[in-house]
């Protein structure tokens, strides 16, 4: 056994690279994990920094210098900020007021759905059962709904911390695009002078995680859109909130579109019951959804490593475990990383009179 421990230590762990590669993905994972909570706005930065790189380097591709195509970026990116919170948010959050003012009519045209059911099935369901239950749901709506409505002194204690990453973030996303040559020239002072597997390792990560994070970008955005427009089309209630949710929902793949397609339905059927226009606005959605998962998908992302289903749902359990929504929210890019690391890492071949 220990013949065998020691093999496969030496396969793995032989080259000094290796070793040093290890404690920087540990000691990186146990910043995150210890001081995540402080460090939220600069790994923020870092994240949208990173996802704005690529558009400065293709500026750059214009023979355009580097701080001009930073600061032509980094007012684009200001841009959208601010039109993202004088206009989206405060549309979002009045949908979000709406739905939750309008929960209490739609749960009695849901309760009496449910009364036609037992008449048809009076063997499965009671009406003392669906009126328990409604009632209960109906309860819990109004205490969810005060906690969302109400504004405390823990609310304005985030709406102040809100307001300062408003600020910090920024100013932190211009200076990481600015000064990216200079700030990685210093860290590479405090990595020894042969790092060849590092750089290497470094390469595959970052042609993986780029690929993906920049491909769910304009994923998240193309759906949205899409998908707003057929909400808006067939002037579906809170069409705005229902496609934000679905935009976000391709974070996680599977099980979010599968998620989000709930609330969708119920707001279809409780706004048109069942009936042509419901048919139609179905048919629509479906199609969205399709040509997202067969034209979209392949086509963004063709170069990026494959994960299986399982992989996907297990990263989701554990990052989300360890960050909650956050880590939800990069729980692919993480699994991502994990498997590029993986796929990349130094392996030192030995023969089989060795393990003997």
């Amino acid at each position: 056994m220990l013949q065998i421990i020691r093999a496969w230590f030496n396969r793995y762990f032989s080259d000094p690279e290796a070793v040093l590669l290890f404690f920087i993905l540990v000691f990186g994972f146990g910043m995150v994990v210890l001081m995540g909570n402080i460090l939220a706005p600069v790994l923020a930065s870092i994240v949208i920094a990173y996802l704005l790189e690529w558009i400065v380097v293709r500026i750059q591709a214009l023979n355009i210098p580097r701080f001009p195509a930073v600061l032509l970026v980094f007012i684009g990116f200001l841009g959208l900020l601010l039109i993202s919170l004088l206009f989206l948010l405060p549309l979002l959050w009045k949908q979000v007021i709406n739905l939750f003012n309008d929960l209490p009519k739609m749960l009695l045209k849901g309760q009496q759905l449910l009364f036609e059911l037992v008449e048809k099935f009076p063997e499965f369901f009671s009406q003392e059962q669906i009126h328990t239950f409604t009632s209960e749901l109906l309860t819990e709506i109004r205490n969810w709904a005060k906690i969302v409505l109400s504004v405390s002194w823990s609310s304005i204690t985030g709406i102040i911390t809100g307001i300062v990453y408003l600020v910090l973030v920024p100013l932190l996303v211009f200076f990481f695009l600015k000064d990216k040559n200079e700030i990685l020239e210093w860290m590479s002072k405090f990595l020894p002078h042969k790092r060849g597997v590092l750089r290497q390792v470094s390469t595959e990560v970052n042609h993986q995680i780029g690929n993906y994070i920049r491909g769910k970008a304009v994923e998240i955005l193309m759906v949205s859109v899409a998908t707003y427009m057929v909400f808006a089309f067939f002037d579906m209630q809170y069409a705005v909130l229902l496609a934000f949710l679905v935009g976000i929902s391709v974070l996680i793949p599977y099980v979010g579109g599968i998620v989000v397609t709930i609330p969708v339905i119920l707001v279809a059927y409780l706004q048109w019951g069942w009936g042509s226009q419901f048919g139609y606005f179905m048919l629509a959605y479906a199609v969205v959804q399709g040509l997202d998962a067969n034209v979209l998908i392949p086509l963004l992302f063709s170069e990026v490593v494959n994960l299986h289903p399982i992989a996907i749902v297990v990263a989701t359990l554990f990052f989300g475990g360890i960050w909650g929504f956050w880590g939800v929210f990069f729980a692919i890019p993480l699994a991502t990383l994990v498997k590029a690391v993986l796929s990349a890492w130094p392996k030192t071949h030995h023969s089989h009179k060795a393990v003997k």
